[in-house]
């Protein structure tokens, strides 16, 4: 997977080959599938459509793991400010469907973090790149 760190704002976009619900639907089932605790999924531009309103197909996750997050929040409480992990999944104008996430170590570096608590965070970065690939069928 081609991932493209922003390096104004720590935001990894990945290019993703599913539509926005099947790409957080690989995702969800895959954090769960390895014990991760999925929070929430919101449904954007569901819930703009339910206020009348119109945007192209938005869906955030928000999960995470006690073991690999309370370090991070012990060490710094404003970390708590981007834990959760979230990632977000949305369709641009022409179509074409991306994934996105803070990276790591742009979370550590933000909170004045031990420069070893990214490995924490770092653990489903295999996972949301899985959920954005091609299947192995597709290919």
């Amino acid at each position: 997977m081609n991932a493209s760190p922003d390096s104004d704002h720590g935001i990894v976009r990945l290019p993703t080959h599913h539509s926005v619900a099947e790409t957080l639907d690989r995702l969800e089932a895959a954090l769960k599938e390895h014990g991760i605790t999925v929070f929430a999924r919101i449904d954007f531009s569901g819930d703009a459509a339910k206020a009348g309103l119109s945007m192209q197909p938005e869906q955030q996750l928000i999960f995470g793991n006690p073991k690999a997050g309370t370090p991070l929040m012990v060490a710094n409480p404003t970390a708590a400010l981007d834990l959760p992990i979230r990632a977000i999944c949305w369709e641009d104008p022409d179509g074409k469907t991306w994934l996105a996430y803070n990276d790591p170590h742009y979370i550590v570096q933000r909170h004045g973090l031990p420069v070893g608590l990214a490995k924490n965070l770092a653990a489903v970065i295999p996972l949301l790149e899985h959920a954005a690939a091609a299947a192995a069928t597709d290919a």
